[in-house]
């Protein structure tokens, strides 16, 4: 954990003051699939990678009876996040925490281990062991509820050229499209006990999938 998050301050010591600005023309769906979480009345929602707080804010806006949480490797990120969630007059409604979203003890950092909407944003393509992050995601799943993931895709509908140059470019942020993604999301969903979904955004740009976790 501490040379991923090391490795993740650095990155954004920075850029974190640009992230907004600069992200919004290219890390495309996040706002889709915010509007399409369906929180339930007083459900409780956990963002993983949640950076700045942008998405979260974002869902508390969407879903305003929603309590909300946050968890992010990156100190400097979390900063960015509570000055954000402050100035939105959301600090009662978010918790944002501290932790590595391969394995973090949610009933410790949160005072509860499950959640009705679980959602991860782009942060997947960052996370080296992001297969490890997708089922620790998982098994923070309420019984009914869902796993929501929004990513860079395989660019397989897109010209061969803007692919090349656009893995190149994500590779200098340490950033790598998962080939893996989405028979990843279905082999969970039967390790759980649940439903996976997912489909190609944006002629392959991007890619939505998730699950559905079985009632107890």
């Amino acid at each position: 954990m501490s040379d991923h998050r090391g490795l993740m301050d650095g990155v954004y010591r920075y850029q974190r003051h640009i992230y907004d600005l600069t992200r919004k023309y290219y890390l495309l769906g996040r706002d889709g699939l915010i509007a399409d979480l369906d929180v339930p009345d007083g459900g409780a929602v956990l963002e993983i990678g949640c950076g700045t707080g942008r998405n979260l804010i974002a869902a508390g806006k969407a879903w305003p009876r929603a309590a909300l949480h946050g968890v992010d490797i990156s100190e400097a990120m979390l900063e960015t996040a509570r000055a954000a969630v402050t100035k939105a007059g959301m600090a009662k409604r978010v918790i944002l925490v501290q932790g590595d979203a391969c394995g973090f003890d949610a009933k410790a950092l949160f005072g509860r281990a499950t959640f009705d909407r679980v959602f991860i944003s782009y942060a997947l393509s960052m996370i080296p062991d992001w297969e490890a992050a997708l089922a620790q995601a998982a098994h923070c799943v309420a019984p009914g509820g869902r796993l929501e993931i929004v990513d860079f895709g395989q660019q397989e509908h897109l010209p061969e050229l803007w692919r090349r140059a656009l893995c190149g470019w994500l590779g200098a942020f340490h950033v790598s499209p998962r080939a893996g993604l989405q028979a990843a999301v279905e082999r969970l969903a039967q390790d759980v006990g649940g439903v996976a979904q997912s489909r190609a955004l944006y002629r392959g740009y991007a890619v939505r999938g998730g699950l559905i976790r079985a009632e107890a």
